[in-house]
């Protein structure tokens, strides 16, 4: 059943709301004041919120704006017993899916409950839908740096400018190199992706430019390299900085001309690539080590993008294990488990060495393990490190 939250700041109303939609079969959970269900409401995954309107500190139309903000797809129910039409009419605009005057009816509630969370479900399929078509995550987050990612992802992606993603390993490069993609104009066409530091040197020519068949022992039959694949799209060429110098000398070759040569091949073959490069490494100092050719660092960085670490955007990290907690509760086909505040904050504070794919990693295992809710003390057992 639907997860509500009500927020507002007459007991009374609060705890008989309360008790009708309890006995509904609604889990619900309360606030005294807007700042309070601000709070609530981005630290956990709601269903639905009843909001008043009159309130101290934070009143409801700024609860619904900031609400908004950070999940606009929740549906809010705007409630008051000094509305008028304007009033509600101003709520609607700014996002509410429903003012009701108090005292409420109680027939209507129900009906528009009912409703608001059959939209809230059709929102979610949706969601899941289009998530399986593009094979795109959500980019999640409300911190600063990645607000900046996602402006700088707008700006870039309609253009054709060569992009080069830096960040620790597990911060999420690849994430942005496809969210790129997709909100490019060469989303009908498709992303490759050549993991550099997984392809021994021998071969990473083999695998980038293709070869023909019997240019060397093993090539039984021709092959059609990742450039070629990625002819009218995007090209992801990861951990960029493992590349051996003889394939950067090609790539680069690539990025002047736009063409490619096949190993074992004279004909030269026209490509029409965008390329997206990403390293953990620093580029430069591989370059005053004679790792990297810093003609080929300029080429791929006509844009530069560092994703940060986790540790250096924990604000973002109850969005994230709220994001996990229902993503894999879905793969599972579970429903989803809640954590209390004193497990969020300890997830807050911890060192983040693996980044997002160790958080990733660390709900799924809480949710394995813990119980219907997730508590510090599921953190102290299966989280923090033993001593």
């Amino acid at each position: 059943m639907a997860n509500i939250l009500i927020i507002d700041d007459e007991k009374a109303i609060r705890k008989t709301l309360s008790e009708i939609l309890s006995f509904e079969g609604y889990k619900i959970d309360e606030a005294g004041d807007g700042e309070e269900g601000l709070k609530r409401f981005s630290e956990k995954n709601y269903d639905l919120v009843l909001c008043d309107i009159k309130m101290p500190k934070i009143d409801g139309i700024e609860f619904l704006e900031k609400a908004k903000t950070i999940n606009a797809d929740i549906p809010i129910i705007m409630i008051s017993g000094h509305g008028n039409i304007d009033t509600a009419v101003e709520a609607v605009k700014k996002g509410a899916f429903d003012y009701i005057s108090k005292p409420p009816d109680l027939n209507r509630l129900l009906i528009t409950l009912r409703n608001a969370t059959e939209k809230q479900e059709l929102v979610t399929q949706t969601k899941v839908l289009k998530r399986k078509v593009s094979r795109v995550q959500e980019m999640v987050g409300q911190s600063k740096p990645i607000q900046k990612i996602k402006d700088t992802i707008e700006k870039v992606a309609p253009t054709d400018a060569r992009i080069l993603i830096t960040g620790e390993n597990g911060v999420g490069k690849e994430l942005v190199a496809r969210w790129i993609h997709e909100k490019s104009n060469r989303n009908n066409a498709p992303i490759v992706e050549v993991n550099c530091a997984a392809i021994p040197g021998e071969l990473i020519e083999s695998e980038l430019f293709g070869h023909e068949k019997g240019s060397f022992t093993s090539a039984i039959k021709q092959r059609i390299g990742k450039f070629e694949q990625a002819n009218g799209g995007t090209l992801f060429l990861d951990e960029i900085g493992d590349m051996s110098l003889n394939a950067q000398a090609k790539v680069l070759r690539a990025l002047q001309e736009g063409k490619i040569t096949r190993v074992g091949a004279d004909k030269d073959i026209n490509v029409d690539v965008r390329v997206i490069a990403a390293t953990n490494k620093d580029l430069l100092k591989e370059v005053d080590e004679k790792n990297f050719r810093l003609d080929l660092y300029h080429r791929l960085g006509v844009i530069i993008i560092h994703v940060p670490s986790l540790n250096e955007r924990r604000d973002d990290v109850p969005h994230l294990v709220n994001y996990f907690l229902a993503s894999v509760a879905a793969e599972y086909g579970q429903p989803a488990k809640s954590i209390d505040k004193e497990a969020m904050d300890a997830l807050q504070q911890y060192n983040w060495t693996g980044n997002i794919r160790e958080l990733r990693n660390v709900v799924e295992r809480l949710i394995i393990l813990s119980g219907k809710t997730i508590t510090a003390e599921d953190i102290s057992l299966y989280v923090l490190p033993k001593n």
